[in-house]
């Protein structure tokens, strides 16, 4: 009984310094965490240009051992001291935690698997903790609600607009033909992208005035195009602002909601709010 006490003690202790960033401790261990989490990707870009890799490839490759042998041994406790450990290992942090040291182990049989270790910049957000900006985070929340609320929207639109590109991309192929690089409709869909979206590679241009004339509708769409995903989630944004103040004038007396926002009295009892 005494041993289970101990180990008990022993879980919260260590839950304390990893999970908490209040204490002295807690923060210590953010802050080296963060400082291996800096250092590792910085081994990983830096293992990707030839000339160091070709002196220092050696180095390089048992640093990003140790480093992944270290995230490994975290994400384990984390998963040993937590009282809900799939909780954990389904939340965000915990996949990002997960994802973070498998690559190392994927390069022992696929060559170049080492270089998607660049995911653990994600595990950065926890600065958010150490630096005392969790309400940043609630920002974030709120941007993430907003996007699914408009998610329906956005797919429609989205599945409008490849609609037309394979529509242009199919008119510029009959317009200009495989004598002026357009050679596939999928390749002529793929220009139509690429001017939609008002990039411009160059790689492809039209050569008749049909073309050319084709070309300035879909600029000139796109350029409208850009701005209607925007206008969606903002509107969810801001009709979630409003809600959020609407149910926020709550009547001290009968605790009625959904006040008017101009309102100074509750609307069922006459109560100030």
């Amino acid at each position: 009984m005494e041993g289970i006490k101990k180990q008990k003690a022993w879980k919260e202790k260590l839950y304390v310094i990893i999970f908490e960033a209040d204490t002295f401790l807690g923060k210590i261990f953010d802050i080296i965490l963060l400082i291996a989490i800096l250092l590792s990707v910085l081994a990983v870009m830096l293992e990707s240009v030839v000339s160091l890799k070709e002196d220092y490839g050696d180095e390089l490759y048992i640093i990003e051992w140790i480093f992944t042998i270290f995230f490994t041994i975290e994400y384990v406790i984390r998963i040993i001291i937590v009282e809900k450990p799939w909780r954990y290992i389904r939340s965000f942090f915990g996949i990002v935690d997960l994802l973070s040291i498998i690559p190392t182990y994927l390069s022992l049989f696929i060559l170049g698997a080492q270089s998607l270790l660049i995911i653990r910049s994600i595990r950065l957000l926890r600065v958010f903790r150490v630096l005392k900006m969790v309400r940043f985070l609630g920002e974030a929340s709120q941007l993430t609600n907003a996007l699914n609320a408009s998610k329906a929207k956005i797919i429609v639109f989205i599945g409008a607009v490849f609609a037309m590109t394979v529509i242009m991309g199919t008119l510029m192929y009959m317009i200009e033909g495989t004598e002026n690089g357009f050679t596939s409709i999928p390749k002529s869909i793929y220009w139509a992208v690429v001017t939609l979206t008002t990039v411009g590679y160059g790689d492809l241009a039209p050569q008749t005035p049909m073309g050319q004339g084709l070309a300035t509708l879909i600029m000139i769409l796109g350029y409208g195009i850009i701005a209607v995903p925007t206008g969606i989630v903002t509107a969810e944004i801001t009709q979630s602002k409003v809600m959020r103040e609407v149910n926020n004038k709550i009547c001290s007396e009968c605790n009625a909601k959904e006040h008017d926002l101009n309102a100074n009295y509750c609307k069922f009892c006459g109560t100030a709010l």
